[in-house]
């Protein structure tokens, strides 16, 4: 296409040099395809961020007043010029605006106009990156595109001159001039299909003569002092950083409310590493025995400037570098980070608490435990939930990864860490001290299916419903709950306990129906006819494995699973005097222990030694309690019968084992027969295949979990599947959303307990011993779970045995004084500091401003260098 030299006047005119301008720019190729050259020479006429009047234009154009004014009004509509109508009298002005904020924003606000040309989102995009290349490292504070105004509540009451840094106080100036528009930045980001899940409804917050005007065109809608407030206020519940324009000090004719993933004027400072772009005067300062790295304010730290680690004291100290900056060194792209939309590191290098790491969920295990020391229950609950919709479930049944990980294993015993959670999570059973949370979102146009009601399903569903999805859960079985209800006994889990927590999804919205098996009642396609969105897949492994040996057919062979879903349904099976248990996870416990409370006297038959056996040795020795008998390097060779019915087993080495019932509890598969799932594959051992990140299938609608996806595992790692799949289908089910673009990859790793300096940690410790809960004197003959919950005194007791491993980090040079971080705390541990004291640079001074600053960081390199190279000699 031929350089348009008029084109390129205009460009510079708007850029007024602070980009260099070619025919290849992002400053150029937003208008190439589109703009006529009477728009031009209007553009021209104006004078840049100086109000004229259309008389003053026309005669500049060479044109008549007529068509002055037609032309002003065609870009006014478009997005690239200001329009200002004098009140009563309605004169109209017209500004030329700056790229940004300005001419890039108001186009992205006229959507329609962006549809017909998208070349604007990736100008825009362009804008935001390659432009910048020179600019960033060479903008002082308050010169940026934007800048960051923390949160009011984060301002310390001892802060001087802070009525600029008010969200407030720019929406009461401008009371009766505000509106409201969808997110340019959340637009472009949608437009280019890498949105991150954070969608582009109306969050930014215009005001002045710019809020009039998309008011007057009906981009934007009109708002109210409370609303604007209150919408600030919803803002920062969602974790979004406030910005505010530069180009005038002590003003700003926006508002926007951002997210580090998706906001352009953030992403230039995450881009080039340049915070001086759009940082605040403020900077966070963590309490480091206050902390307990729970992670809160790091997923949602505008900058990745905090990280969790080490709190313990270390033989080798820890040191946490500063980012360094580009105020004295040549800014070159090994200092730049254009990943940092998929590659933030929410841990220090040293590692965090074992505890949170080993976690599947990776819940903040050392935040609950403080909570619930201090006597915040429902906090504590909160904090649990924000990972583990099932939190009084797994309390009875998790398999304690952290526990094992406890650093204060080291010492003696590892914290009951399962025991408090499990003291916490007893407020579900009552409605009335129970967790619903707050839904902060409104997506009830989307509907999902969620196809299975066990772990995962429920995990899923939840996430979904707290977002507002309208959810429903199919599940075959009479009741939901999947393998919690069918597969895991009561003494393990009492029904009411999980009803209860069940009950927190149906107050969510949540809608069951059981007792209707998709594929058979209804299939995927008919569901996607009823206006599904998105499906996900979480039918477990709810079929016993085959023991592959002769005599299986016999009567009196059972499969585990099986068994247990009889039990649990309410059957007594016929299983006679004496059983054999084949198997040796914890499964078979269930499964020996179920027996037991039948009137059988169980033998459990494991094909390897006793150490080999994967079984929970909780598990075990409370099967032995109950008088399970063992039989080590037992394996099974055939099943020999007596008129049809099981007679004994027959083990290697003629190991013969006379039984009524043999119960075979060796593994679980998966079954999808008569589930129309299109293009999604399975691995060889049934697996439903699918993105180990995501977990989208080759179906691209739907998503899988729990045991379908891993085979049989535990409750936790379904559960902390469905979350993540939750996040997959919010972002599936919004076009233009990537599955993986600013998504926490989940990537812990626990420090090195070798580095800890145990002497120092026992210097200051409280060396209780481990509490132990009580028991009810309930025999195996009662399916009661005789396991009583921890104390309040017994609970206190254990909290205090924590040793409080991690803490998190901040680091000065990357914070951009936000205060988010601070909305997130529980624990008082982080507050903002003002440091600076520096105001917005006026557009019309920075001319003087700009080379000012460049020659004094010009100065700056060259003594570094000269310092650098003395020191080489």
């Amino acid at each position: 296409m031929e350089v348009r030299e008029n084109l390129i006047r205009l460009c510079e005119k708007i850029n007024g040099g602070h980009y260099k301008i070619t025919p290849d720019c992002a400053e150029y190729k937003v208008f190439e395809k589109w703009i006529t050259d009477e728009q031009i020479t209007v553009m021209l006429a104006l004078t840049d961020m100086k109000p004229a009047f259309i008389p003053v234009i026309a005669r500049k154009a060479k044109m008549s007043m007529e068509r002055t004014k037609a032309i002003l009004h065609e870009l006014y509509d478009i997005g690239l010029v200001v329009q200002v109508v004098v009140p009563k009298v309605g004169l109209e002005i017209y500004l030329l605006p700056p790229y940004t904020p300005g001419i890039f924003e108001f186009l992205l606000i006229n959507e329609k106009f962006c549809i017909a040309h998208p070349e604007i989102a990736y100008a825009f995009h362009q804008h935001a990156t390659t432009s910048q290349i020179e600019h960033a490292p060479n903008t002082p504070m308050g010169a940026g595109i934007m800048r960051v105004i923390p949160v009011e509540s984060a301002i310390p009451a001892d802060a001087v001159a802070i009525d600029n840094e008010k969200c407030s106080k720019y929406i009461e100036d401008n009371e009766g001039h505000l509106s409201v528009t969808p997110c340019q930045c959340r637009r472009v980001r949608r437009m280019m299909g890498e949105g991150s899940g954070d969608l582009d409804e109306g969050l930014c917050i215009f005001m002045g003569h710019v809020g009039d005007m998309f008011n007057r065109s009906g981009k934007g809608r009109p708002v109210t002092v409370e609303e604007a407030k209150a919408l600030v206020k919803l803002c920062d519940e969602r974790g979004c950083v406030h910005q505010i324009t530069t180009l005038h000090q002590g003003e700003t004719f926006a508002i926007c409310n951002c997210m580090p993933e998706s906001c352009l004027a953030l992403g230039v400072t995450q881009y080039y590493n340049t915070p001086a772009t759009s940082r605040s005067n403020y900077v966070a300062e963590i309490d480091q025995e206050k902390c307990v790295a729970c992670g809160q304010c790091t997923d949602r730290c505008a900058n990745n400037a905090i990280q969790m680690g080490q709190k313990l004291c270390a033989k080798t100290p820890i040191v946490h570098a500063h980012k360094e900056l580009p105020d004295d060194i040549e800014w070159t792209p090994e200092h730049w980070n254009p990943e940092h939309r998929t590659n933030r590191e929410y841990i220090a290098p040293e590692g965090t608490a074992p505890c949170k790491t080993a976690c599947p969920a990776h819940i903040a295990v050392q935040g609950y435990l403080k909570l619930a020391a201090q006597g915040r229950y429902l906090e504590a609950l909160e904090l649990i939930k924000k990972e583990n919709p099932l939190p009084a479930v797994c309390g009875r049944i998790c398999n304690r990864k952290c526990e094992d990980e406890c650093t204060r294993g080291c010492i003696d015993r590892a914290v009951a860490i399962d025991e408090v959670k499990k003291f916490i999570a007893d407020r579900e059973l009552d409605r009335d001290t129970r967790f619903v949370p707050k839904k902060l979102y409104d997506y009830s146009d989307k509907k999902i299916a969620v196809i299975g009601a066990g772990p995962a399903g429920l995990s899923c569903a939840y996430f979904l419903a707290a977002d507002n999805y309208r959810v429903t859960v199919f599940d075959k079985n009479e009741q939901p709950g999947g393998m919690l209800r069918y597969g895991i006994p009561s003494f393990r889990l009492e029904k009411p306990v999980l009803d209860a927590e069940i009950d927190v999804l149906k107050e969510l919205g949540v809608i069951f129906r059981c007792g209707v098996e998709v594929g058979k009642d209804v299939t995927i396609a008919e569901l996607r006819e009823q206006g599904y969105d998105a499906f996900y897949l979480a039918v477990g492994a709810q079929k016993s494995a085959s023991l592959g040996i002769p005599g299986e057919e016999l009567a009196g062979v059972w499969g585990g699973i099986d068994f247990l879903r009889e039990v649990n349904g309410g059957a007594r099976p016929a299983i006679g005097k004496k059983v054999v248990v084949i198997g040796g996870g914890n499964v078979a416990m269930d499964v020996a222990r179920t027996a037991v409370r039948l009137g059988a006297e169980v033998t459990v038959a494991y094909r390897r030694k006793e150490s080999d056996m994967p079984a929970d040795p909780a598990e075990v020795a409370e099967a032995r309690e109950e008088g399970v008998q063992f039989l080590f390097e037992h394996k099974p060779e055939k099943i020999e019968g007596r008129r049809g019915k099981v007679a004994a087993l027959v083990c290697e080495g003629d190991k013969r084992v006379e039984c009524d019932a043999i119960l075979a509890a060796i593994g679980q598969r998966i079954e999808l027969d008569g589930l129309d799932l299109g293009a999604l594959c399975c691995d060889e051992k049934g697996r439903v295949q699918a993105d180990s990140v995501t977990y989208q299938t080759a179906q691209p609608d739907i998503f899988v979990g729990g045991d379908a996806y891993t085979g049989p595992k535990f409750a936790i790692d379904a559960i902390a599947q469905g979350k993540q799949a939750a996040i997959s289908i919010h972002r599936y089910v919004h076009p233009g959303q990537s599955l993986v673009i600013g998504r926490d990859r989940l990537s812990y790793h626990a420090f090195d307990k070798e580095n800890v300096d145990f002497d120092s940690v026992k210097r200051d410790y409280d060396a209780s011993a481990r509490q132990v809960p009580d028991k009810d004197p309930v025999k195996a003959s009662s399916f009661k779970d005789d396991r009583k919950t921890f104390t309040e005194e017994q609970m206190k007791a254990e909290t205090a045995r924590c040793l409080g491993c991690g803490a998190s980090f901040v680091d000065p040079n990357k914070c951009l004084g936000c205060g988010v971080c601070t909305t997130r705390c529980k624990f008082d541990a982080i507050h903002l500091r003002k440091r600076t004291f520096d105001e917005s640079i006026d557009y019309f001074d920075r001319p003087k401003v700009l080379p000012a600053f460049m020659a004094n960081r010009q100065d700056k390199i060259r003594i570094r260098r000269r310092k650098e190279s003395q020191n080489q000699q």
